[in-house]
């Protein structure tokens, strides 16, 4: 009986780590090494949660797993802020499945109410979505509002937050941080390689390899 229950968990939480990684999340960013991630993970928390439920454990000891497990991933550059939320979920619903609660109706609820929730606020027709782009202009901008103009001009969108990182009187090139929003949202951004610190969007000078990160920018 008791390995009948654990496989009733098992079943749960694998219907729920489906929908929200490769239903809701795949389908909508496309990224099959996060998806892995998101999978094991998820796995990975059950069973070590099934196994501290059963023996007796402090309440510091889950705590501390969750902060681990948060240090690790949060130190990779490479994913986005959307992409934090859903590594949060996939844990949430370990944790939760993991604890193997005696009232299932509750566990499906509470697995059903997480995924809605996400759904919801990962739906880019209820909420407009900015695009994220680091740009390296070969122009230096004295002018805010002369350099809003220029990134609107070449981004073909808005403008709707911007950060100054570096400045070179020397090559005269400016590296901005932007968020954007496109005129043609539909439209998929463009990721181009560059192989030193200048960039090319538009006019903007660069050389380009495959052996280096990808910004996204949009044409």
């Amino acid at each position: 009986m008791k390995y009948l229950d654990l496989l009733v968990d098992l079943g749960i939480d694998l219907v729920g780590v489906f929908v929200l990684a490769v239903v809701l999340y795949y389908r909508r960013h496309r990224r099959s090494d996060l998806l892995l991630a998101y999978v094991s993970l998820n796995m990975g928390l059950f069973v070590t949660m099934s196994l501290l439920g059963s023996v007796r454990v402090d309440i510091a000891t889950g705590f501390g797993l969750f902060a681990i497990l948060s240090i690790v991933q949060l130190r990779s550059n490479t994913i986005q802020q959307e992409e934090v939320a859903y590594y949060f979920a996939v844990l949430v619903l370990g944790l939760v499945n993991g604890l193997r609660l005696h009232d299932r109706i509750t566990t499906i609820m509470l697995d059903t109410a997480l995924i809605a929730v996400m759904y919801l606020v990962d739906n880019r027709r209820l909420f407009a979505r900015s695009q994220h782009v680091d740009i390296v202009l070969d122009v230096i901008h004295e002018d805010g509002d002369a350099l809003i103009a220029d990134l609107e001009r070449r981004l073909r969108g808005e403008v709707v937050h911007h950060i100054v990182e570096d400045i070179d009187y020397v090559r005269e090139v400016m590296l901005i941080d932007v968020r954007y929003r496109p005129d043609n949202p539909a439209k998929p951004p463009v990721r181009r390689d560059r192989t030193g610190p200048q960039g090319a969007i538009n006019g903007m000078d660069a050389t380009w390899n495959d052996e280096f990160p990808k910004p996204t920018i949009a044409k």
